[in-house]
């Protein structure tokens, strides 16, 4: 039975909506899709479900498909479970906290490692179960600081997560086996969906884990920074893509004597820039980390430094050889990347457990100036044995240069690194100073496969993100299973999600994804396939409205008709608004020569319609959405 347009709830708009910045969310508010409730929260109206169901059916195929099991996971977890992962403090104020009548905290889950973990650690015995994989759509929350986007950045979200479990990494039965099962589970879901996607390599974030690919929906809307080599067929996101060589050197003449410049209430790059009238690449920027070890019974466990299970003591943590401070630095118009220093970090100190950026009071009490730091803080620093200035090779080199004068309101002109830092350090200069690929990478590095190529950057929308996530929750949680030498060992797993939501506001935000009169959706997702729109739904043409409606829901094929007692105009600017991948005018003059027109939203023939028989009709629609 077809519905009719009067009988469902599409709050069309003309106006845009102030506080939408992006396409996706303009167009889905004003063509009824969602409404928002409050920051971040969303109505889904009847046609945004319709779309965001039929992306879950398309996920649910592939997911079986694939060999994966449907479970479904409680959105409320109990604190200590993320408390014993450690990732109560990794996710810090995006996990939502929520107190039960008893006063015991629980938190309401963005993701469900933790959750899938223990779940199959109390039913999962005996390598003869595994491999397993589990998966689910349901609503995760996030608390955003600042929601925005729509539902590309939401505080309530739907998402598709699957968790996988093996005895090995390689062989059958192996992570190896189902990463790249679910990576092409992903490949066959984002082409059904019709969303032009790429993949890139990966950092996992606070998931955690090792080897991760990114699905993106190239869109200059995206919030996610993508590097390609268009010559080697590398792709990356800005956390982790890594650049081919670049040369450094210390070696120069100081390029003057080194000057102290009064700079009051400048702590940031671009307001000295401006006040010294130095470009930021003639600048360093210079950031302070704590790296600390965690050793039982020897670290002070106290509290107020947001360091997860560290005090605020950090003279303690250096008597106990448990404390490194890693001054990085890296040109002024370039950012830290925080990955690829801790990354060189733990490669020089594996015993050491975390690195986190410093807490601007603690690192002020240890003698550094927040805001005022330069390089040659660790000449005369007390704390030079527990210092280590890793440099970026772009920052490394023999050039005039501006940097913090270590005391507040003062930055130094000519700062010279053999003056300032070789020399002083004597001895110990290798020990201390080292150069590494430290920052995020951009447009026109060299790529890192070393081709001659050079880094292009595009902007992209993530939709999905596949982990191998190794030993890092079965470890944590103490979940094991017998091998088959009878030896408990813990399990391997992977990790895999797909933002729901999130396809939909991509196939608005993709090229050809809308236009000036609304959404363009693929006919695989769109809210309903085929729009009937009789110039007046009475007599005759609400007979061949109902007919035609009836053949096409026969073959397979949704339909809505537009009953409203509205004006032609009124009625095909709504559906260009919200999209309807075709649309058959029936009207007097064409319907007495027994023909419908039958036109497409995706800009075929100009978006001419084109003249059809009524008995053909059905037929020839099944034969557009072929190509929709």
């Amino acid at each position: 039975m077809p519905t009719l347009w009067s009988q469902t709830l599409i709050p069309t708009a003309r106006q845009v909506p102030a506080e939408a910045e992006v396409p996706s969310h303009q167009l889905m508010l004003r063509a009824g899709l969602i409404r928002k409730l409050g920051a971040g929260v969303y109505d889904y109206l009847p046609l945004g479900l319709r779309s965001l169901r039929k992306a879950m059916e398309i996920i649910r195929q592939e997911m079986n498909a694939a060999g994966a099991v449907e479970v479904m996971l409680p959105a409320l977890q109990p604190i200590e479970l993320w408390e014993r992962t450690g990732r109560r403090a990794a996710y810090g104020p995006n996990l939502f906290i929520v107190k039960d009548r008893h006063g015991r905290d629980q938190a309401l889950g963005p993701t469900h490692e933790e959750v899938v973990t223990e779940l199959v650690g109390g039913c999962v015995e005996s390598y003869r179960q595994l491999p397993l994989c589990l998966y689910q759509i349901q609503t995760k929350f996030r608390d955003e600081f600042r929601p925005r986007f729509g539902v590309l950045r939401s505080r309530e979200f739907q998402m598709k997560d699957a968790y996988s479990f093996h005895l090995t990494l390689e062989g059958p039965g192996g992570l190896d086996e189902t990463y790249q099962k679910q990576y092409d589970a992903y490949c066959r879901i984002f082409s059904r969906c019709g969303l032009p996607y790429m993949t890139v390599e990966a950092e996992s974030g606070p998931i955690g884990g090792s080897a991760s690919h990114e699905f993106m929906v190239p869109s200059p809307t995206g919030e996610d920074t993508i590097l390609v080599d268009e010559k080697a067929n590398y792709a990356a996101n800005v956390e982790k893509c890594a650049t081919g060589p670049r040369g450094h050197s210390f070696d120069g003449p100081p390029t003057g004597e080194l000057d102290k410049v009064h700079t009051p209430n400048c702590p940031g790059i671009e307001d000295v820039g401006k006040l010294l009238k130095v470009k930021p690449k003639h600048m360093l920027k210079t950031l302070v980390f704590f790296g600390i070890r965690m050793k039982k019974d020897e670290v002070p466990v106290l509290h107020g430094s947001g360091l997860p299970g560290v005090g605020n003591d950090l003279k303690s943590l250096a008597q106990h050889d448990c404390l490194r401070f890693v001054i990085a630095v890296v040109r002024g118009d370039h950012d830290v990347n925080e990955a690829k220093l801790r990354h060189q970090f733990f490669a020089l100190y594996p015993e050491f457990d975390t690195l986190v950026l410093g807490d601007p009071r603690l690192a002020q009490e240890m003698g550094f100036t927040i805001g005022y730091v330069g390089p040659q803080v660790i000449a005369g620093s007390p704390w030079q044995k527990q210092t280590l200035l890793m440099v970026d090779p772009d920052a490394a080199q023999p050039e005039f240069w501006v940097t913090g004068a270590n005391d507040v309101d003062h930055h130094v002109r000519h700062f010279n690194w053999n003056r300032e830092v070789r020399d002083p350090l004597g001895d110990h200069v290798q020990k201390h100073l080292v150069v590494a690929d430290i920052r995020n990478a951009a447009e026109g590095d060299p790529s890192p496969r070393g081709n001659g190529g050079v880094l292009k950057q595009r902007k992209g929308i993530e939709i999905g993100h596949v982990f191998k996530l190794g030993a890092k929750y079965s470890d944590a949680m103490g979940v094991t299973v017998l091998n088959e030498r009878n030896e408990r060992v813990p399990m391997i797993m992977g990790c895999y999600g797909i933002g729901v939501n999130r396809i939909l506001a991509s196939a608005i935000e993709r090229e050809n994804g809308n236009d000036a009169n609304g959404i363009i959706w693929p006919a695989s997702i769109a809210p309903y396939q085929v729009l009937i729109t009789p110039i007046k739904y009475d007599g005759a043409m609400k007979d061949a409205a109902g007919s035609l409606a009836s053949s096409l829901e026969s073959l397979g094929i949704d339909v809505l008709i537009d009953d409203r007692d509205e004006r032609p105009g009124v009625k095909f600017k709504d559906a260009d608004l919200v999209g309807f991948p075709l649309r058959i005018t029936i009207g007097d003059k064409s319907l007495a020569t027994g023909q419908v027109e039958v036109k497409a939203r995706n800009g075929s023939n100009g978006e001419k319609g084109e003249l059809v028989a009524v008995d053909q009709a059905a037929a020839r629609v099944a034969e557009l959405l072929k190509s929709l």
